[in-house]
């Protein structure tokens, strides 16, 4: 049975929270969009939302899919969402760091290669979110 792991894509107008990963040591330091594990009887949808507000204490409304699966190991799916934030200011409470982007800040994330491997995949699909005349 595949596991399935949720990436936020929480847009604010033009920009995009990412967080900066403190675990494990091969990822420490690069930037990812936040989530985490779905439990049992949860949906992707909740998962996300429950995750975001425990480790950046925020509140969402999550939206559509971004971009496709990503296998970040046998039998582990990663899926990102589009989430709009409803409350709260992000803190990291489990990262080292939380920002906004706008578009030439994630570029230069990933061109600088500080963007976790993973979520590299949904680059052109975060970047056409973040390029749209009504990005939200």
């Amino acid at each position: 049975m595949t596991r399935t792991v949720v990436a936020g894509a929480v847009i604010d107008g033009p920009r995009l929270l990412v967080a900066q990963r403190s675990r494990p040591p091969e990822l420490a330091g690069l930037w990812e969009l936040p989530g985490g594990k779905v439990e049992p009887g949860e949906s992707p949808q909740e998962a996300l939302a429950r995750e975001l507000g425990e480790e950046l204490g925020i509140e969402v409304t999550v939206h559509e899919t971004v971009g496709g699966r990503v296998e970040v190991a046998p039998g582990v799916d990663l899926i990102a969402m589009r989430c709009v934030l409803r409350d709260g200011t992000p803190t990291a409470t489990e990262h080292l760091a939380v920002r906004w982007v706008d578009a030439d800040g994630l570029r230069a994330l990933a061109d600088a290669g500080a963007v976790v491997p993973a979520d590299t995949a949904w680059l052109p699909d975060l970047l056409a979110l973040l390029d749209a005349p009504d990005a939200q």
